[in-house]
């Protein structure tokens, strides 16, 4: 908002700022900015100068601070600092470098700019900027391009090649077809070729792969921060050969025979991979062996460049702190042998950073007046600001604080982070005798007058000397109402995952299961085509042409078991096809059965929202997604139906499900219903009673809470006045299901994550469920019940968009190594958190935890796993919810329902053991919270890993985006089969036809029966003379 620009030049000691800064008399302190208002303050001091930094003491306040500035400017970045520790991961989760990447290019472009980081993202050692400009790949329709360069230069700038784009950071050729999806890009580009003239460019949707618009040109940047030619990769080679010599003998000069040998093996290693152009190889831990053209990050920036440096002590601290676990933890490493001595020269040190600093034009802003020892300031400056109440919900402290500005003749702005919400607050005041008005001027509001306005600030601050006060929504609130980023639309929510390889199983509908042996080209009546080769039993193979391609899918059935092949001319598909589909046909006929029982079953219809229903709704402390108010608002529709619901609400794991049920409840319970919420675990129950306690705490709502924690007493209580209806919502595992436990009206059955309950607990579920409404919850849902909700069974809702203030997992695929494990655990205890060790074996679970204290001697150590008793286990997980417990090493009894925000670092050993939705679902105990989260997938040192196990840690790497549970559900549901649909058997016939025929089958089937019409399938087949293949170049 450009208008809060303008106020602040009457400030005390603005202007004296602004004088000094003209002057270049820098670097420079200003004491007496609140957090509050240091933003304003910032942006207003620099608003003339091109390009802006903003240096803080953690990433979390730094992206705090990001989206404060997006309130003045609109190109705002934060860039991360790199974690030096872990640099020497087989794989990394790559939306770090897409973060850098995206700020990089902006500052190459020239463009007007704020960043916002943190000191120790300066100790990098870059490539000069020149470097990554002369690496633009330039693009424009009509102009000539040669294939081998764009190839190459493609492969030397980071770009991963894949036989069709699905992630940033990939490319692929195709002939005459060019895609690239770059780091910084929200879609990739498809560059199209005639001959070697460039015809067209289009943008198109990945998910879709359908054209978004035609452009005319287009620039592609690096995907990697790092490119060397190959004389600098030869020489860097020759440096790290006789570094790793002379390091080796001195290593067994000191008898460390073990460890000479680890260094061998481990520098060799990253050598060979080198020489081989390996995928995801990590060469940033090298380059000071292969360039000595380096750059530092404030080399990018303009000489101009404003740097402002928040709270300099707790910033300079933040700084010397990395820097000494980068010291301590080299030390060990070059000491243990997984190092070189010249890679500790890869780090720009405090006093580099701190001289370049005193040297730029600096600003550095205190709330007190402290000295700052590291810089010595050329002026000191004073300013005058407030910070404004927290209210937390109390709106009539807040009415009497806003009657007092008006009558001190204050201007007052107040900001709230959606239009509705606006518009609503300030409704809700002039109930109060406040006369609010919202608008969407820039402007600032005169004497007395109270202006609303959709914006976001963390929070606001008062200006005495100008008679103005600005209050956020999350003063009135008491917590962030976080600014949603724009999303695009998504298109259809499932990816192609698997794209075709040479060797894959696929299924042509007319000859049935084979295996793909690539494009081949056949002369046929003197005429040349592309044919889809596929190989059969008894040795004879099939062409396709390539244009008959939607005959053929891929084969998708059981992880790691190969089909049965047909054979060509044998009558086994066509008896096989006709046997699926007669099954088919009685599973479809079931299916209808369900489908028409449930919609002419006569349930109770609830009432419209009440204002109450509004004012519960207009408390939740977060900015919801998209998705969340498309699912709120779906089953909000459900209940006021006559129709019984039945709805699915599938969404990671703190994606918003349990605020959906919340909702669900609030409305139930105001029309005199009882709601009952069913959980797997006595844990969950607890947290969920928690949550639900003191989301209910304002208003005339009783929860309760039934199991094993409860004592015998309190569970007869609960029950009594569960029957005379004196309990709203009751809260339990499967106690709830007991025949002691009556409901004097019972209206709504939550369940959460229902496919852990065993058959007979499914049962009492079933016979629960009749004539009420059901809404159930689950992160990665088994696929039956996904299988279910994608023919039209029940209802589902899919919650695929993150929360705006959580935070990926940075994820580190890597050989097992102590040292790394001791750095991962101290590094996260370091920070008051706690740490997960997964070790899927109880028979050594318990030597795994005394080799894990041996290495963190320090650290608080404790075993969870299924054959303990349920009270142990219970005891166990109870004192490490609280805090009491730092590393939980547990077999993967923890992989639903946990709710930890404090434990942000997991270990996984011998991960490639693991499933794909497994391995998710253990991944998503962490990354609960705003704090940077990591996952260490390890496996065993010098193991060679099978193909699918690498698949899957391949597969875990790409999708550190958030909201991909639903992906991997769909993508179990292709490897494992939909399970018991109504009595069909699973691995029977949809392993005889594969996946995606089966599917169209029963969807068929199920449409006839509805008396749809079946669109009948006819083939044009238009035969013209001429050559017709892909040239190889």
């Amino acid at each position: 908002m450009k208008a809060l620009y303008g106020l602040i030049e009457g400030l005390y000691g603005y202007s004296e700022t602004k004088y000094h800064m003209g002057k270049g008399h820098m670097p420079m302190q200003i004491n007496g900015c609140s957090e509050s208002q240091f933003v304003h303050f910032v942006m207003s001091i620099s608003k003339d100068v091109k390009q802006r930094i903003i240096i803080t003491h953690s990433e979390k306040r730094a992206r705090q601070i990001a989206e404060d500035a997006l309130y003045f400017e609109d190109n705002v970045h934060v860039y991360p600092a790199k974690d030096f520790i872990f640099y020497n991961a087989d794989i990394h989760g790559n939306l770090l470098l897409k973060e850098r990447m995206k700020a990089l290019r902006s500052l190459i472009r020239g463009e007007s700019i704020t960043i916002v980081t943190t000191m120790d993202a300066f100790m990098d050692k870059l490539l000069p900027a020149e470097r990554l400009k002369s690496s633009i790949l330039s693009f424009e329709v009509g102009g000539e391009v040669d294939l081998d360069e764009v190839r190459s230069i493609l492969v030397r700038t980071g770009y991963e090649f894949n036989s069709q784009v699905e992630d940033k950071g990939q490319c692929a050729i195709r002939g005459s077809i060019i895609d690239i999806f770059p780091l910084e890009s929200d879609n990739p580009y498809r560059i199209d070729l005639w001959d070697t003239e460039i015809d067209n460019i289009k943008v198109f949707d990945v998910s879709t792969q359908r054209t978004i618009e035609n452009i005319k040109e287009v620039q592609i940047y690096p995907a990697t921060e790092y490119m060397y030619t190959p004389d600098e990769i030869q020489a860097g080679v020759k440096k790290i050969e006789a570094e790793l010599k002379k390091t080796y003998n001195t290593l067994r000069d000191e008898l460390k025979t073990e460890q000479a040998h680890r260094l061998k093996v481990t520098i060799k290693e990253f050598l060979e991979l080198l020489d081989l152009d390996a995928k995801g190889i990590n060469k940033d831990a090298f380059v000071n062996y292969f360039t000595n053209e380096t750059s530092n990050f404030f080399d990018y920036f303009d000489d101009d460049a404003i740097i402002c440096v928040e709270e300099p002590a707790r910033s300079f601290e933040h700084l010397n702190v990395v820097w000494e676990e980068f010291l301590d933890s080299s030390k060990h490493r070059l000491d243990d042998g997984y190092m070189l001595p010249g890679q500790m020269k890869n780090l720009y040190t405090p006093s580099d950073i701190i001289s370049i600093l005193s040297k730029r034009k600096s600003l550095f802003f205190t709330a007190l007046d402290q000295k700052i020892n590291e810089i010595k300031c050329k002026q000191k400056i004073n300013v005058e600001t407030n910070n404004t109440v927290v209210y937390n919900n109390d709106y009539e402290m807040l009415i009497r604080d806003i009657e007092f500005y008006k009558r001190q003749k204050y201007g007052i702005m107040i900001l709230s982070a959606s239009k509705t919400r606006a518009e609503r607050l300030a409704g809700n005041l002039r109930e109060y005798d406040i006369n609010a008005f919202y608008t969407e001027d820039d402007r600032i509001p005169a004497a007395g007058e109270i202006m609303v306005r959709y914006g976001n600030l963390h929070r606001g601050f008062v200006y005495p000397s100008l008679k103005f006060v600005l209050i956020s929504q999350n003063d009135i609130y008491g917590t962030v109402k976080k600014k949603k980023r724009h999303r695009k639309a998504s298109g259809d929510v499932i990816t192609d995952f698997g794209s075709l390889n040479i060797g894959d199983y696929v299924v042509h509908e007319s000859y049935g299961i084979g295996v793909y042996r690539g494009i081949v080209k056949a002369e046929v009546k003197g005429i040349i085509k592309d044919y889809i080769k596929i190989d059969y039993d008894g040795g004879s193979s099939l062409h396709v042409l390539a244009s008959d391609l939607d005959q053929v899918a891929k084969y998708s059935g059981a992880e790691g078991v190969a089909p049965k092949l047909n054979k060509i001319g044998g009558q086994e598909w066509s008896k096989t096809r006709s046997r699926v589909k007669s099954a088919v046909k009685d599973i479809a006929a079931d299916l209808i059965k369900l489908y028409a029982a449930r919609e002419n079953s006569e349930g109770f219809a609830f009432s419209e929202d009440t204002l109450w229903q509004k004012e519960f709704e207009e408390m939740f402390p977060y900015e919801e997604t998209d998705d969340q108010l498309n699912a709120i608002d779906a089953v909000k529709s459900d209940m006021e139906s006559k129709k019984t619901m039945d709805r699915l609400i599938c969404g990671d794991v703190g994606y918003g499900k349990t605020e959906v049920a919340i909702r669900a409840a609030f409305k139930a319970v105001q029309d005199g219903k009882q709601v009952v919420f069913l959980v797997p675990t006595t844990i969950l129950a607890s947290q969920h009673y928690n949550t639900f306690a003191s989301r209910f705490k304002d208003f005339p709502v009783r929860v309760d809470e039934l199991s094993r924690f409860r004592t015998k007493k309190q569970v007869e209580n609960t029950l009594a006045d569960l029957k005379k209806g004196f309990v709203d919502i009751l809260i339990g595992t499967h106690r709830v299901l007991s025949k002691d436990v009556k409901f004097k009206d019972l209206g709504l059955l939550i369940i959460d994550e229902e496919q852990r309950f065993g058959v007979k607990h499914k049962e009492k579920i079933k016979e629960l469920k009749n004539n009420i409404d059901v809404l159930c919850l689950s992160a990665t849902p088994i696929p039956r019940t996904l299988h279910m909700s994608m023919i039209g069974i029940r209802d589902m809702s899919v919650l695929s968009e993150p929360p705006v203030d959580r935070m990926p997992v940075q994820t580190f695929v890597m050989e097992y190594n102590d040292e790394m494990v001791r750095e991962a655990i101290n590094r996260e205890l370091s920070r008051n958190g706690q740490v997960y060790y997964v070790h899927n074996r109880v028979n050594n679970i318990e030597d795994i935890a005394s080799k894990l204290q041996k290495l963190v001697p320090d650290a608080n150590i404790a075993i969870a796993h299924g054959r303990m008793s349920e009270r142990m286990l219970e005891s166990v997980m109870y004192d490490f919810m609280n805090g009491d417990i730092d590393v939980l090493v547990s077999t993967t009894i923890i992989e639903t329902g946990l709710d930890i925000s404090n434990v942000n670092t997991m270990i996984i050993q011998d991960a490639d053991r693991f499933g794909l939705s497994q391995l998710y679902q253990l991944k998503g105990r962490v990354g609960r919270s705003n704090r940077t989260s990591y996952a260490f997938l390890m496996y065993k040192r010098n193991k060679i890993l099978k193909e699918v196990a690498e698949k899957r840690l391949q597969a875990i790497k790409d999708f550190t985006e958030l909201g991909s549970g639903f992906k991997i559900a769909k993508r179990d549901l292709e490897i494992r089969g939909a399970g018991n649909v109504l009595g069909a058997e699973q691995h029977g016939h949809m392993e005889a036809v594969g996946y995606d025929l089966y599917c169209k089958m029963l969807n068929q089937a199920v449409a006839m029966f509805k008396g749809l019409e079946i669109p009948s399938e006819f083939e044009t087949s238009i035969d013209i003379p001429i050559d017709a293949y892909i040239p190889k170049k």
